[in-house]
């Protein structure tokens, strides 16, 4: 009589269960959430889970014998409960460095989460963090400029960078499109953006657009004296189509281009950052599809491990969340995760969701970018929140002015401005916000409507994603 199923999976933990491994740090360490069937005990799933994201599979195969499968085998070396949970337990899983491709983060995700996610022994698994160690990172090309060179290239200093996401979202004209980014450009703002889902439908064709956003970002420069920017959105149905768009924006000399790096897929994401490097370009990430993936708290990826993909795939700004506004995410979470966008090495700190040490040696960092639902009582936070590398970009909060963008911009960076130069004074902004919002608006018609506009306008939901509170 042949095996059963569950035997086979019972394999795995003599296989694939190893917990006095000693880790090496060429190894690639992940931390899964594992929800298991009922009765399937927690070293045979997470051995599952090292087995079917590496080397394994369901059966004993003879082909085993023709390769070093003591050397190439995901290694499963620790389970831990799930503060608050007793269903779920994180389990600690090693892989050998070469199991994957060089400066892949594509071939990195076809591994670590291509397959294993149908296990039927799992109820739920969800990918919590990933280090990446050095000798991998170091492959990778990262952002193309990084927060120093922008900030030269923009001659932006000493404050977060100021934006606007252009709304409606579609159904705009071109040439309304660049008026109202004209508007927010000479009202103050450094960049404004195309949303996620606008690239070239019938009402607006992206040629047309970027010509009518050149217009007015030469026109807000001159005015102003100030480099200005727009996101220009080049995502497209083909990595051909993609390299043309960006090939246009640099044609008329924009410093900036944008893309969508799930929906575009880390291939298109890693060749269009390339092509940025060697065309001196800045680019903008945007997110969008990440919360399909991330926010259910045991099935998914975390946002975090996006991040550091991002990052090693290559952008210069990724969208964040921003804590206090319209979209989900933990204070302590998105900090943490605002750390992998931006600093050399990150340590450990169960308190913000981090599992590992993560190294990135000398790849430039990203400037985190906080947009959806903020507005200019939200100024104070925001600045604690994030600090001075990072983009504010208010849509709603700025087109949302009653007296047009131009005003909604201008009162933006009076905030801004307002609650820097408080901060450097040693304030407790978030305490004082009132105070030194409405000190600021003593001076500015513009901010004193804004912050009447939008006084009672709040986000007060509780957040799905929260990090795991203490076990009981």
């Amino acid at each position: 009589m042949g095996k059963t199923f569950e035997a086979g999976v019972k394999e795995y933990r003599e296989q694939y269960w190893e917990p006095d491994y000693p880790i090496k740090d060429s190894d690639i360490l992940a931390c899964f959430k594992v929800t298991p069937q009922p009765g399937v005990p927690r070293e045979e799933a997470a051995a599952a889970v090292a087995a079917e994201s590496s080397t394994g599979t369901w059966t004993t195969v003879w082909t085993d014998l023709l390769t070093d499968l003591y050397y190439y085998k995901g290694r499963a070396y620790k389970v831990e409960d799930v503060p608050g949970d007793d269903e779920a337990f994180f389990a600690f899983i090693a892989y050998p460095i070469d199991l994957f491709e060089e400066a892949s983060v594509v071939n990195v995700f076809t591994s670590l989460v291509g397959n294993v996610f149908g296990f039927k022994a799992l109820r739920h698994l969800r990918l919590e963090d990933v280090r990446f160690p050095l000798v991998f990172v170091k492959t990778c090309g990262g952002p193309p400029n990084g927060i120093q060179v922008e900030r030269d290239k923009m001659n932006k200093y000493g404050r977060p960078m100021r934006g606007c996401t252009l709304k409606p979202k579609l159904g705009l004209s071109a040439k309304n499109y660049g008026r109202a980014a004209y508007e927010c450009l000479r009202g103050g703002l450094d960049f404004t953006k195309d949303d996620e889902n606008i690239n070239s439908q019938p009402f607006m064709r992206w040629r047309d657009r970027f010509g009518y956003i050149a217009e007015a970002i030469h026109k807000a420069q001159e005015e102003t004296g100030e480099r200005k920017g727009h996101y220009c959105n080049v995502t497209a149905p083909t990595p051909e189509e993609m390299y043309k768009r960006a090939e246009r924006a640099k044609e008329l000399d924009m410093p900036i281009i944008m893309h969508d790096f799930l929906t575009g897929g880390f291939c298109a994401n890693t060749g269009i950052a390339e092509w940025c490097r060697d065309n001196g370009m800045l680019l903008h990430i945007h997110r969008a599809m990440h919360a399909v993936i991330d926010r259910h708290p045991k099935h998914g990826i975390h946002f975090r491990v996006l991040a550091k993909a991002l990052r090693l795939s290559g952008g210069d700004h990724l969208h964040s969340g921003t804590v206090v506004g319209k979209l989900e995410g933990d204070r302590e979470a998105t900090q943490g995760w605002i750390d992998c966008m931006r600093e050399p090495y990150i340590e450990e700190d169960r308190s913000r969701g981090l599992f590992f040490d993560q190294d990135f040696g000398s790849m430039p960092g990203m400037l985190p970018v906080a947009s959806g639902g903020i507005h200019v009582w939200h100024m104070p936070a925001l600045v604690n929140i994030f600090g001075d590398h990072s983009v504010l970009q208010f849509g709603g909060g700025t087109l949302g002015h009653p007296w047009g963008n131009a005003a909604g911009a201008a009162a933006n960076r009076v905030a801004l401005e307002a609650c820097v130069k408080a901060r450097n004074e040693g304030r407790e902004l978030e305490k004082e916000s009132k105070e030194i919002l409405t000190e600021a608006s003593k001076e500015s018609p513009e901010l004193k409507a804004a912050m009447e506009t939008w006084k009672e306008i709040k986000f007060e939901y509780d957040t799905v994603d929260k990090l795991d509170a203490q076990h009981k």
